[in-house]
This record gives C-alpha cells, structure tokens and sequence, in this order.
C-alpha cells in the first residue's frame, strides 16, 4: 500500500506472537468480523459506553466506520490510532492508543478489546506492552493512562501486570445502572521496571509529525 500521504499505514508494531497495524480495508473488514462474532458475554458490557449493544451486522459495521473515523478526525492535537491485532496471520481485536495535545502533555490513554475465541490467552498482556513500548520509547510520553470497570479483573489484571497504579475512581451511568470506573496511571519508571515483553517497531520515523512530536 502507498503511504505517502498517510505513513501511519506503514507503522507496525511486532512482540514475539503478535502484529499490530492501521488496518487497511481488507483488514478492517476482518478486524469488523471478528466484533460481529462477539467480544463479551451479552448479559455484562465491560465498556462505559455499551456500543456492543446492537445486532452481530450492526456491531461489525460501527467498528468499521469509527476506524475510518478516527482516520478522518486525526490531528496533531488530538489523534486515536486504533490498531488491528493479529496473532499468526489471524486478526484477534483492537488496541488503540490516543492522545490530546500530546507535544504538550506526553500523556497517552489506552483502550482495547479481544475477540471472545481470543481472551484467556495472554494476548491483552502484549498487545498493551506492544503500544506501550510505541508512547515511551517511541513517541517519548512520560506517562500512560487506562481504565476498567471494578468487576473487570481480567483488565485490571493486564494493568497490575505492566505496573500501572490506582488512580482514583469515577461513576458512569451503564445501561441504566451505576458501574465504577478504576482509573490507572503508569509512568515512565513503572514501565521500565515491568517491561517484559520483546517488542519492535517499525515505520515511526515517517508519522512522528502526526503525532505531534518530532526528532
């Protein structure tokens, strides 16, 4: 694929099971399949917004176009990049990592989900090593942020693994109910005491203005 007007097709994120990319068409349409196919048990939602709440067609097609989207609203200023996740040549769910006012702030925020054949398996684990490694060593962030539902433990898990800390709680209306929000944070010297996993990447040269930030 060209990637002159838009390198970010061209940034690739490797650890030794995984591969992480901007998702062309074709991949997206994988990646939109595999949400259609399910990500959680529909009597719980792990999201504060329940966007899974919608029919196997409908749900496959809003991870299409908000992909698309986050392409279409990128700035400098504020940008997601929402990466396909694939585990031997087989996509297997999103990692997105996003930012506002980043050459500022060097603050990234970070959001995931797997398909349910995927989960159990260690993959959350590096696939948020691997964008993790992409705002610290990469972009130069000096720290990270994330968050889970307090009945989430297996999201709670990945984040005590890589050494983020509690960082207070807030309240989201859910379907109509009350549900907590564990807010976490890890800085630099978190992650490099709990850096783990062999991560790579490649093609960041190029996007670097993209994201804010530059040599």
């Amino acid at each position: 694929m060209e990637t002159r007007h838009w390198p970010l097709y061209g940034l690739r994120i490797t650890t030794p099971r995984l591969e992480l990319r901007l998702p062309d068409v074709g991949l997206l349409d994988e990646l939109a399949a595999v949400a259609a196919d399910g990500i959680h048990d529909p009597s719980w939602t792990p999201f504060s917004f329940p966007w899974t709440d919608v029919g196997s067609a409908e749900r496959g097609r809003g991870v299409f176009q908000h992909v698309l989207r986050t392409i279409g609203e990128w700035r400098p200023e504020k940008w997601a990049l929402s990466l396909a996740v694939s585990s031997e040549g087989k996509v297997v769910g999103r990692q997105d990592l996003s930012a506002t006012d980043f050459a500022v702030t060097r603050e990234t925020d970070s959001g995931s989900w797997l398909g349910m054949a995927h989960q159990g398996l260690g993959i959350g684990t590096e696939m948020r090593a691997a964008v993790l490694h992409l705002a610290f060593e990469g972009l130069g962030a000096r720290c990270a942020t994330s968050g889970a539902m307090t009945d989430n433990p297996r999201s709670l898990g990945v984040s005590r693994k890589l050494g983020y800390r509690p960082d207070g709680l807030m309240v989201h209306s859910v379907r109509g109910q009350a549900r907590t929000v564990q807010r976490l944070r890890l800085d630099r010297a978190g992650w490099e005491a709990h850096r783990t996993v062999p991560v790579e990447v490649h093609g960041l040269e190029p996007c670097l203005a993209l994201f804010g930030v530059g040599r």
